[in-house]
């Protein structure tokens, strides 16, 4: 990035945590429902933002396109009331269901780096959860074994790990492809517990009669995932019906 950056033929500013940044970020939290931010700029209290987006890399990512507007003439108030109302689009960190106080969400994250920022995110907002990790190894990047220690560390942060086969496995030479096995071994030795199972109504039938009110599920794939999305809370509600007929 430096060699970029030393040859840019226009200005350059930094934007983010550190104390060398332009545009920096203090105060960061997560508040009722909403993250919450200073921005400092040129040692000064330039702005504070509220956005419906939790998550670290969001609030970066705010920021730098704040820190745009603002030099294109937009003032700060349009800045702040655009962020404040902004909600994001489909597939990030996105509520699919509530169920019997079990929330269900959907990501799109698709390599070690978005999981990570998105169960950090999740723990932010859920800090009192058991947060379950919930991964198909669809993406290019995901299903090659290139960063497979980078996405164990992800994987990490969760309490739970299910990780399903590979997506079109085949597809993917043997001497370059993941293998799921290695990594729920490398999370259980890490103290994280975890599990593979092979198809979408395996990990149904393993986790539903699991998981508890409190529980927040992230279910992680660039894909459909066979139908997860429905299939998962479909089984959530009929678990309801029949404890409401047993009671």
């Amino acid at each position: 990035m430096t060699e970029c950056v030393s040859r840019a033929l226009c200005r350059v500013e930094r934007y983010g945590f550190s104390e060398a940044a332009d545009w920096r970020i203090q105060n960061l939290r997560h508040e009722r429902g909403f993250n919450r931010w200073e921005v400092w700029h040129g040692g000064m209290l330039w702005a504070e933002f509220t956005m419906q987006l939790a998550g670290e890399h969001n609030a970066l990512n705010a920021t730098a396109a704040a820190a745009l507007a603002f030099s294109q003439g937009i003032s700060i108030d349009a800045i702040k009331g655009a962020l404040a109302s902004f909600k994001s689009v489909k597939r990030r960190l996105e509520v699919r269901a509530e169920i019997d106080g079990i929330t269900i969400i959907d990501d799109f994250a698709h390599h070690p780096t978005a999981i990570r920022e998105t169960l950090r995110a999740l723990r932010a907002v859920y800090p009192l959860a058991r947060l379950w990790a919930v991964l198909e190894p669809r993406s290019n990047t995901l299903r090659r074994k290139v960063l497979a220690s980078d996405l164990i560390e992800s994987l990490r942060m969760a309490d739970r790990v299910i990780l399903a086969g590979v997506y079109q496995q085949q597809r993917i030479n043997e001497d370059e492809r993941l293998h799921p096995e290695e990594v729920v071994n490398a999370l259980n030795n890490a103290g994280t517990q975890a599990e593979l199972c092979a198809d979408v109504d395996t990990i149904i039938n393993n986790i539903a009669p699991q998981l508890k009110s409190g529980d927040v599920v992230a279910i992680l794939s660039n894909g459909g995932f066979d139908g997860i999305y429905e299939k998962l809370p479909a089984r959530l509600r009929e678990r309801c019906r029949e404890a409401s007929r047993t009671a």
